[in-house]
């Protein structure tokens, strides 16, 4: 367990030591072999920069817009489940660093705090995710419920019309609040500042649906009902209904094909988000980072591109913007930062990203977020060859 945080990797182990296992393993995991989930992050590193030297790097900013709201930098918070499993009431303790911090916070829709319990905690307007699920009128609702609590824009999430098989939360029986086996209670007796946390908050199952979904009470009905509810029918037919009854700035989040960001702008979205659910969906496909210059070219001079999956670096936030991303989503750093230390935990992860992201845009020699672009990307080029000159025979001398 590091003693000084330094990067996001630091803020990992600490939650790892501090959350119980399958929350952990929950934020922590990929579907299948986990190929996906590891490219996302080791296809970063592929990209290499250019260091500039003698050029002004003083006043630098990382100030820029989404979707038309002023950020302090071109990051947002992405949407994940079951965040306050993490830490008691962890979607509010995210939520507020990310107002202090001056980037958009964006709620989950399976989150354990709901919309109104961080609207009423937070004194600034955040963002909300939805799925399309079965219920119809849920839906409806939900939308009606984050207007009413004054979100800003609406994330649809479109890459879980069914859901991809992750080893590790079924041999964990992942549950919210988590069920009293023999095992989870061995595991819960080494985490006692997570217990103490859970018996001081009202917050353990997912608010946003219980009481609110139709035949769900209590928790004891909110797993079956959760995993019914996915629709595979889901069209962009659907989409266009939702961004009728929103009225507001729609994000289409989970494209990873040229031609779906086609059809997803001619919807009327305000942006897309690159993304395959941060590995978590289908096991083998292209990671995002991959992803993105291709969709960047197909549909970019229509519509805002974000991306996310994989970010774990100030660096990785300034290659995907190199490569035509308006900004990122970043869902695992962050919720590291929650379960290591709460909303300290978050703001140190911002922070760790600002910083970053911040010496290694001077490093380019650039100075505003907004002029980086592709040249800041080493790309090798051809080796000039020497000439070559016919060589003659020299003369032989006579002898004497």
């Amino acid at each position: 367990m590091p003693r000084t945080i330094t990067t996001v990797e630091d803020l990992r182990l600490l939650a790892k030591a501090r959350v119980p296992r399958m929350f952990h393993d929950y934020a922590d995991s990929g579907s299948w072999t986990e190929s996906t989930y590891r490219a996302n992050e080791s296809d970063f590193s592929a990209i290499k920069l250019r260091q500039r030297v003698a050029v002004d790097m003083s006043n630098r900013s990382l100030a820029t817009e989404m979707v038309g709201q002023p950020v302090a930098m071109p990051v947002a918070l992405a949407p994940c489940g079951i965040v306050g499993m993490q830490r008691a009431d962890g979607e509010i303790l995210a939520a507020r660093a990310a107002a202090k911090a001056g980037v958009p916070f964006t709620l989950s829709t399976m989150s354990i705090c709901s919309i109104e319990d961080v609207a009423e905690a937070v004194d600034h307007p955040f963002w909300f995710q939805l799925y399309f699920l079965r219920d119809r009128s849920f839906n409806d609702r939900l939308i009606d419920r984050a207007r009413a609590a004054g979100c800003t824009a609406l994330v649809l999430t479109l890459d879980l019309q069914i859901m991809g098989q992750r080893h590790k939360d079924i041999r964990n029986g992942l549950s919210a609040p988590p069920k009293p086996t023999l095992g989870t209670l061995a595991n819960l007796m080494t985490k006692p500042g997570w217990c103490l946390g859970m018996l001081g908050t009202k917050r353990r199952s997912l608010r946003n649906v219980v009481g609110h979904a139709e035949g769900v009470r209590d928790t004891r009905s909110i797993s079956s009902w959760t995993t019914e509810q996915f629709d595979p029918r889901l069209s962009w037919d659907d989409v266009r209904r939702i961004q009728d009854r929103w009225k507001g700035p729609l994000i289409l989040k989970g494209i990873l094909d040229p031609e779906d960001a086609a059809a997803a702008v001619n919807t009327g979205a305000e942006a897309i988000i690159v993304s395959n659910h941060g590995g978590r969906q289908l096991d083998g496909a292209i990671s995002s980072i991959a992803a993105l210059p291709e969709i960047v070219a197909e549909v970019g001079h229509r519509t805002e591109v974000f991306m996310d999956g994989g970010i774990r670096s100030g660096q990785d936030v300034l290659k995907a913007v190199a490569l035509g991303a308006k900004g990122v989503f970043i869902g695992r750093p962050y919720v590291y930062g929650v379960g290591a230390m709460g909303e300290r935990g978050v703001t140190l992860c911002l922070d760790i990203l600002r910083k970053e992201l911040d010496m290694t845009m001077a490093f380019c020699g650039k100075r505003d977020i907004r002029a980086v672009d592709g040249d800041i990307l080493y790309r090798p080029r051809p080796v000039p060859q020497p000439a070559l000159t016919e060589r003659r025979p020299r003369p032989v001398q006579a002898a004497g």
